[in-house]
């Protein structure tokens, strides 16, 4: 397979500048460009790149998007004076000539293909291009938004041309809508185009009603553009990987990428004059993570906007971090979606439901520019089966508690669904661990006596405890560990990490297995919050995608983003239906929780699947899932139900099917 991550800056890139006074314009300047490199390089994450000079693009190339008449009035600027390139700069909206724009541009454009050309050819995985002007505003004919060449969608045209491509994958989180790309392949099938950007009911820049959500593509088209508009400012990190858990992804995964590129604007980020949004630049780690699960990791990152110095060179070092395959940093804060957010997540899926598989058995309740005024309040009661307590009844208010909670554990094979929640155990210092073997001797003795009396068992639980100390001890990032039985393992990994301090632990059952109650005194540690649903092997029944695309996105990823843990530990038994590529999908999407710190126990019986997990770890990509088959109508019916049963503790999950305002 591809390794490496390529890197492509040319500071000649920065000679692209203002020379009069613009108010408009003034913000896109040379700096954006420098002090992106130049935070690069303070990390020392230039040395760890694969370095791929910038070339100039042939005018053949530009052609593959742009008239004539366009690169003809940009080739002649490059002999005009001031005047002259004032006076044609007024006929666009929001853009400048210098005399150096031409080659600057012609620049940005070799350097977008050259990162195909590297990516495609296997000489890395994936890649960054920092680049200007940037390109997703401009269109066949005109610059426009500070664009003059359209990078990313000649990319899209020569990476089709050269390779043969039938399903490319653009990404625009840029704040600003690129209606020049949503122009170019608006009829186009062959190529999936979603943008998310501020909108304000079409108030906001470039003001076009063909920037709503309604806007889906034409003719073949149809169905193949795909725009979030964000009507308030303020949006997010819950708001952002909403969008993706939502709409994105699902579309994503059917989809089936062979290609990914994205139009990387920062101006979306925290700080920024123009977006006046709040995600961090941790949370493009995270985008950044999820998109690389697609498409067999092959990934282009392409520079657009961004305009405050330090939140835009902050938000690329974090991306090309994540490029190269470090941990993915933690997201703190209130994973909860405004309404805002969540009634444009709801709108674009109502429009796309006639063209994707995986929305045509969703429901829609429609919102109105209203929903941002409403509000449920007071205790709303939730009756929850328990497998081991009978049915315990808890109102809202009383699940301000789970912050007091410290495990939350799903059981992935039939029935039920279990979601548990533990109490805090009294934590004990590294240092009091001195002794493996005694320390595992009064454990086992002291609560797992009557449940560990084989040799070999013992055996294996000393090893995953080394394992996973090593993990706790942040002296490696994960690691696997065999168990003859994974159960008795997650149990005592569990209790463990909550002694050695943890105050969040996630952990998800795959396979036959009976959860271990952890018990000490008689007072039972784990609190079951189950809700018995008696056909839920949906989770894994058939599920080499399809059914199982929507209960990570749908239901397991939201509700583990929600709970924020430190740790997560993956139990993998027996009988599972859960195959290879769905396990690596798992691992996959969960390296973005807890810093990638995650323990996974094997059950020897299912040893065979030692290589996936070793390479999803590592961080490899998750492999082609094949032709997409829809998830049954009972399956998705059976997500919904866990998601209005669980979406007022869990806000993640408000933002699909029906509403919960």
């Amino acid at each position: 397979m591809a390794s490496g991550t390529a890197l492509i800056y040319d500071e000649e890139m920065t000679s692209h500048k203002l020379l009069w006074n613009d108010p408009i314009c003034d913000i896109e300047v040379p700096e954006r460009l420098s002090s992106s490199y130049e935070q690069l390089e303070h990390y020392h994450l230039v040395e760890r790149c694969v370095r791929v000079p910038a070339r100039e693009a042939s005018e053949e190339e530009i052609l593959l998007v742009h008239s004539s008449e366009h690169l003809e009035v940009a080739k002649s600027t490059q002999t005009m004076n001031e005047e002259e390139l004032k006076s044609v700069s007024g006929n666009y909206d929001a853009f400048f000539f210098h005399p150096s724009t031409y080659r600057c541009a012609k620049l940005a454009v070799g350097a977008s293909l050259q990162l195909v050309d590297s990516v495609m050819s296997g000489k890395v995985c994936n890649g960054m291009a920092l680049v200007r002007p940037p390109g997703h505003h401009s269109q066949r004919n005109a610059a426009n938004g500070f664009c003059l060449f359209n990078n990313v969608a000649i990319a899209a045209k020569y990476a089709k041309r050269k390779y043969g491509l039938q399903r490319i994958l653009i990404v625009d989180w840029d704040v600003h809508h690129g209606q020049g790309t949503q122009y170019i392949f608006e009829e186009d099938l062959s190529v999936l185009y979603f943008s998310w950007h501020r909108y304000e009911h079409q108030e906001f820049w470039p003001s076009l009603k063909e920037s709503d959500y309604d806007s889906i593509g034409l003719g073949r088209g149809k169905g193949r553009n795909i725009n979030l508009p964000w009507n308030k400012v303020g949006m997010g990190n819950s708001d952002y990987l909403a969008a993706f858990f939502h709409v994105l992804l699902p579309m994503a995964f059917e989809f089936d990428p062979e290609l990914v590129l994205v139009s990387s604007g920062y101006d979306s980020g925290i700080g920024d004059p123009e977006g006046q949004m709040d995600a961090t630049p941790d949370v493009f780690a995270h985008l950044t993570h999820f998109l690389m699960q697609l498409a067999n990791g092959k990934l282009c990152v392409v520079l657009e906007g961004g305009y405050h110095l330090k939140s835009l060179a902050e938000s690329v070092c974090m991306t090309v971090k994540t490029l190269l395959g470090d941990p993915v940093p933690q997201i703190t804060g209130e994973m909860a979606p405004c309404l805002s957010a969540i009634e444009s997540i709801q709108n674009v899926r109502a429009a796309h439901k006639p063209y994707w598989k995986c929305l045509m058995h969703e429901g829609h309740r429609s919102t109105s520019r209203q929903v941002g005024k409403t509000s449920r309040e007071g205790d709303s009661t939730t009756s929850l089966g328990s497998p081991c307590q009978g049915s315990v009844t808890l109102t809202a208010k009383k699940f301000f508690l789970i912050q007091r909670w410290n495990i939350l554990c799903f059981n992935l094979y039939p029935l039920p669904l279990v979601l548990s929640l533990a109490t805090t155990e009294k934590s004990l210092a590294p240092s009091s661990l001195y002794s493996p073997l005694r320390y595992l001797d009064t454990l086992i003795n002291a609560f797992y006596g009557d449940l560990v009396k084989e040799d070999e068992t013992l055996l294996s639980l000393g090893s995953m405890l080394a394992v996973l100390d090593k993990i706790l001890m942040k002296q490696a990032c994960n690691g696997i560990a065999e168990s003859p039985t994974a159960s008795i393992s997650a149990a005592v990994a569990l209790r463990h990490s909550v002694r050695f301090g943890l105050q969040r632990v996630l952990c998800i059952f795959v396979g036959d297995m009976e959860i271990i109650p952890n018990t000490e005194d008689g007072l039972t540690l784990l609190l079951y919050l189950a809700f018995v649903l008696n056909y839920f092997s949906f989770l894994l029944k058939g599920a080499e995608g399809n059914d199982f695309f929507s209960a990570v996105f749908g239901f397991i990823l939201p509700v583990a983003y929600s709970y924020q843990a430190n740790l997560t530990i993956i139990a993998v038994g027996p009988n599972r239906s859960l195959g290879t590529n769905g396990i690596s999908l798992l691992f996959g999407s969960l390296r973005g929780l807890a810093e990638s710190r995650i323990l996974a126990v094997i059950e020897n019986t299912e040893i065979n699947l030692m290589p996936t997990v070793a390479k999803a770890l590592v961080g490899d990509s998750t492999p082609d899932f094949g032709v997409y088959v829809p998830p049954s109508q009972e399956k998705v019916h059976t997500i919904k139900l866990l998601r209005d049963q669980f979406q007022q503790e869990w806000k993640m999950l408000q933002c699909s099917g029906k509403s919960s305002l």
